[in-house]
C-alpha cells in the first residue's frame, strides 16, 4: 500500500460502490479484533477493519512487569465461541513455540504484556485489519444501499470504502475528573492519567511525594509498583479513593455469572430506570481490586515495619478531590471526606489519576447518521439484542456497536470474557440476514443462576 494507493487491499475488488463489503469495522481494539477473527472463519463473509493507529497497541502505559490479566486466558478473541479457531491464545503460544512452557507454567491468568503480544500477533495476521486509516465520515448511500466510509490513510491520503453494515469498536478514552483537567492538560505539571504511567515512571520515582487517585486495579498496581521501587522510610506515597474501602473485586464463581450472556439478557429486559439504579451499585464487579494485588500491597507494607516504625504510605478511602492547583512548584489537592464532611489539603509532587475510562460518544463518529439514531429517555443510544444501534428505517444497513452500551447491556459490556460471544452474535446477525445458517451456534444457557422470575423474550426455558 502506498500514499498514491490509499484504499485497503481487499480481495476481489471488495469495498467499491459496485461491490460493497459485507462489514466494515471502525477501530481495531480487542473487541473488533474478536469480530475480525470470527468473521475470518466464515467463508464468503467480506470484512475489513480500519484503525487510525499505525500499529496495534493495548494500554501500553499499564503493561507493568508482572501485572496479570483479570480474566483467564480463555477470554481471548475466540475461544469461548470457537476454541478450534486458529486465532485462539493456545494457538498463539503454539505458533510461537511456547506451548510446552505455557503448559508447565500452569498460568490461568496470564501477564497483561503477553495478552497484548497475543493481540498484536492476531492483528498482524488477520488480513482484514488495516492500520494507519483514520475514519473521517460515515454516511448512508440509499442509491447504493450501502454505507460510504471516508477515511484518511497515514494522515495524508483520502479514500472511500462502501459496506452494507458497520461495526463501531472505537473503545474508550481516559477519564480525568473535572477538578484536575486544567492541570492534566498542562505538560509542565506532573499530573497524568494512569494510561501514561510507564512513560513517566522514571519521573514519578524521582518525585519526593506521589499521590495515586483511584481505587481500581490500575491504581493498586501503580501504587504497588512505586512502593516496591522506593526505599524503606522514604516511600512518599498517598493512595486516595472515593469508595468506602480499598475493596476486592467480586470474584466468586457464582458472582461471576453476572458476566454471562444470561445476565446480559436479564439486564436488557429491565426498565430503563431500574438499569440506571442498578449499575452504580455493582461497582465492586468491575471497579474493585484483585485480592492478590491487595494482599501484595499489604505484604510489602508489613515487610517495611520489621525494623520498627511505619512506612510513609497513606491509604485513605472515602475521599474525593474537589479542587487542585499548582502552588510553589507542587500540586495542592483539595480533599473532602464525605462521611465526616471534613476538608483538608494535600501537597504532593506528582499525581497519577487511576480514574478509569469513559465510552467515546458515538455521535461524533456517526456524523450525518446521528439524526437517524434512536435514543432512550436520557438521550443515550438505543441498542438492540444483536448489538445494533436502533436507527430510522431510512437507513437500510445495520450499525453494530461494541463497548458502547453499558447503560443498556450491563456490567459485562467492557469485560473481555464476553468479547467472543458478542462478536458471534454480530456475525450470526450478518449470516442470518443473508439467508444462511448461524455461523456460530450459541448455547441457550450460560449460568446456573436464574436471573429474575420472568424470562426475557427470546431466551430458552430453564
Amino acid at each position: 500500500m502506498t500514499a498514491s494507493d490509499p484504499t485497503p487491499r481487499i480481495s476481489g475488488g471488495d469495498g467499491t460502490a459496485e461491490r460493497p463489503l459485507d462489514l466494515l469495522g471502525v477501530g481495531a481494539g480487542p473487541f473488533n479484533l474478536s469480530l475480525a477473527a470470527l468473521a475470518d472463519g466464515v467463508p464468503g463473509l467480506r470484512a475489513a477493519f480500519l484503525e487510525q493507529r499505525p500499529a496495534f497497541r493495548w494500554h501500553p502505559g499499564l503493561l507493568i512487569e508482572g501485572a496479570t490479566l483479570q480474566v483467564p486466558f480463555l477470554a481471548d478473541l475466540v475461544s469461548l465461541v470457537d476454541p478450534t479457531s486458529r486465532w485462539s491464545f493456545l494457538n498463539y503460544v503454539r505458533a510461537t513455540g511456547r506451548l510446552f512452557p505455557f503448559y508447565f507454567a500452569e498460568r490461568f491468568h496470564i501477564d497483561r504484556a503477553e495478552y497484548e503480544a497475543y493481540l498484536r500477533w492476531a492483528s498482524e495476521g488477520l488480513a482484514g485489519c488495516r492500520f494507519g486509516h483514520r475514519v473521517e465520515r460515515l454516511a448512508w448511500d440509499a442509491e447504493r444501499a450501502a454505507f460510504a466510509v471516508d477515511f484518511t490513510y497515514q494522515e495524508t491520503s483520502p479514500g472511500r470504502l462502501y459496506a452494507r453494515h458497520l461495526a463501531l469498536g472505537v473503545g474508550t478514552a481516559p477519564h480525568v475528573p473535572e477538578p484536575l483537567r486544567s492541570l492534566a492538560a498542562d505538560p509542565g505539571v506532573p499530573v497524568l492519567h494512569s494510561a501514561d504511567y510507564l512513560e513517566h515512571r522514571a519521573e514519578l520515582l524521582a518525585a519526593r511525594r506521589v499521590t495515586v487517585v483511584g481505587a481500581g486495579q490500575s491504581g493498586a498496581e501503580i501504587l504497588l509498583d512505586l512502593l516496591r521501587a522506593r526505599p524503606a522510610g522514604a516511600e512518599g506515597l498517598s493512595w486516595l479513593a472515593r469508595t468506602e474501602a480499598f475493596a476486592p473485586m467480586e470474584y466468586s464463581k457464582i458472582g461471576l455469572e453476572q458476566f454471562t450472556p444470561d445476565y446480559t439478557a436479564y439486564f436488557r429486559a429491565l426498565p430503563e430506570a431500574e438499569r440506571d439504579r442498578l449499575l452504580p451499585a455493582q461497582w465492586q464487579l468491575y471497579k474493585g481490586v484483585d485480592a492478590e494485588t491487595l494482599g501484595a500491597i499489604h505484604d510489602e507494607l508489613y515487610r517495611r515495619t520489621l525494623g520498627g516504625g511505619w512506612p510513609d504510605v497513606v491509604l485513605t478511602p472515602g475521599v474525593e478531590v474537589t479542587g487542585a492547583e499548582r502552588r510553589g512548584g507542587r500540586v495542592e489537592l483539595a480533599l473532602r471526606h464525605r462521611r465526616q464532611d471534613a476538608r483538608e489539603t494535600l501537597a504532593t509532587d506528582a499525581v497519577v489519576l487511576a480514574t478509569g475510562y469513559r465510552e467515546r460518544p458515538l455521535e461524533v463518529l456517526l456524523g450525518p447518521l446521528e439524526k437517524y439514531l434512536g435514543r432512550d429517555g436520557r438521550g443515550r443510544p438505543l441498542v438492540d439484542g444483536e448489538q445494533r444501534l436502533v436507527l430510522d428505517p431510512a437507513v437500510g444497513g445495520s450499525v453494530f456497536v461494541q463497548n458502547a452500551e453499558r447503560h443498556s447491556h450491563g456490567v459485562g459490556v467492557p469485560d473481555l470474557g464476553l468479547a467472543a460471544w458478542r462478536s458471534a452474535v454480530i456475525v450470526n446477525a450478518l449470516t442470518g440476514a443473508a439467508g444462511g445458517p448461524e455461523a456460530y451456534p450459541l448455547p441457550s444457557r450460560t449460568a446456573f443462576t436464574t436471573f429474575g422470575l420472568h424470562r426475557p423474550e427470546g431466551t430458552q426455558p430453564r
